[in-house]
């Protein structure tokens, strides 16, 4: 897959004229046409929702574009629920998958009537201490097989060594539980890889739920309204590869449903699913200039931007594209790392990576940070987030989060000792 920037040099030249680098600048049309293109691949489900994986990127103007397609929210934190509401859903529309759940997040979720998803037989009781012995409902049960999650092209992930979801037998227990609380309609959900390019994935997990649902409906005699195939669909880092087809992957869920579930009665059973990563990450880039260059041992290029502006490099090794905004076509026939300030050595977009000639002042595009970029930001070394931009559909620019102020950082220190001294007060 080929990596090209949705800005020119000329048009991100003359948004920093109003809004300093680094920033993060998303796409609306591409935004868009995704979502449509997700909706249009799993329109052959009557029920199908997405429900949009906040924690990749919790902003309310990228929410209330998810909304014009009648996808929900999946929330696993208190902030999360609220900007669920704060967008105007509720209800259905949101689905609550936690872990080592807060009481009071719980409550919200309830408050909310959103749909609970247990991590956990054990928070069964925990949740009757909070909401009383009445149940909602419709609730689902997060689903771990334990083992290793293997496709055609090898290993993919370990989910027996994952802190989420419990085993077959807590699951039917937790279901008889729940049906004794007077739920009526149920869900199950698993999350058993990740970032996969594969449009295998949501097929093969959509057959061991669909199988396990039909197991628990028979042994159990209970309602199932929905799986949750979770997220797990992924985007292609690097240039060169395929990327997933959409409609691929939901032609192999159907063919998967038609074949288990039609047969044993259960065709009204809604699909969802939870993608985040996918939804969104190829629409945002972390666009930065570069500040200093420095030639040691190495060739390095310094950037306004750093680790604590996107971590994933920093944290996993991950890979992220970069494009020199004006030389989207000149040779890369020189070797950098591409670093931020931070004292940490890890703090590197890219090592050894063959790029153009990189001047001083030149813009850096850095691909496929829409998603798990943003939202994984943090202050240390004192480093300020940056703004969150939207590239709207008529080509104007959006500030959707303004950048974070020295005063944003001092607010919380003591009040009388610390912070009115820092703030000059």
């Amino acid at each position: 897959m080929e990596k090209r920037p949705y800005v020119t040099r000329e048009q991100a030249e003359e948004i920093a004229k109003q809004y300093p680098t680094p920033f993060y600048l998303y796409d609306e049309a591409g935004i868009r046409r995704n979502a449509q293109a997700v909706k249009d691949a799993f329109s052959w489900n009557k029920g199908f929702r997405e429900y949009f994986a906040v924690k990749a990127t919790p902003n309310p103007s990228i929410m209330k574009i998810m909304l014009d397609y009648d996808f929900g929210f999946d929330c696993s934190s208190m902030s999360e629920l609220l900007l669920a509401e704060a967008v105007g859903a509720k209800g259905e529309y949101i689905m609550f998958s936690s872990n080592e759940t807060p009481a009071e997040e719980y409550a919200k979720a309830a408050e909310l009537g959103g749909i609970i998803n247990l991590d956990d037989i054990t928070h069964i009781p925990f949740l009757e201490e909070i909401i009383g012995p009445a149940f909602p409902k419709t609730m689902s049960c997060r689903f771990n097989p334990g083992g290793v999650f293997t496709m055609s092209n090898g290993i993919m992930d370990n989910p027996g060594d994952s802190k989420y979801g419990m085993t077959k037998e807590q699951l039917f227990d937790a279901y008889a539980q729940l049906k004794d609380h007077g739920v009526e309609n149920f869900g199950l959900h698993a999350f058993l890889a990740s970032n996969t390019v594969s449009n295998e994935y949501y097929p093969i997990l959509a057959a061991q739920l669909f199988e396990l649902a039909k197991e628990a409906h028979e042994k159990l005699g209970i309602h199932f309204s929905f799986i949750n195939l979770s997220g797990g669909v992924g985007v292609p880092y690097r240039p060169g590869e395929e990327a997933n087809d959409i409609f691929a992957i939901g032609k192999g869920v159907q063919e998967q449903y038609e074949k288990i579930l039609v047969p044993a009665g259960m065709g009204d059973l809604a699909i969802y699913c939870e993608m985040g990563r996918y939804m969104l990450a190829p629409y945002g880039a972390l666009i930065t200039r570069a500040i200093h260059e420095k030639h040691i041992y190495k060739e390095y290029i310094g950037v306004d931007a750093c680790a604590a502006n996107l971590m994933r490099p920093a944290m996993y090794g991950a890979y992220h594209h970069i494009t020199v905004l004006g030389k989207e076509d000149a040779p890369c026939d020189q070797v950098y790392d591409v670093v931020g300030s931070l004292c940490e050595n890890n703090d590197k977009f890219a090592i050894d990576r063959k790029l153009p000639k990189i001047d001083k002042g030149d813009l850096l595009f850095i691909h496929d940070a829409g998603a798990h970029g943003f939202a994984m930001g943090y202050n240390y070394n004192g480093r300020l987030w940056s703004a969150e931009l939207l590239l709207c559909e008529d080509g104007s620019v959006k500030e959707i989060r303004r950048a974070q102020t020295l005063q944003d950082y001092f607010a919380t220190f003591d009040r009388t000792e610390y912070a009115d001294k820092l703030l000059g007060k």
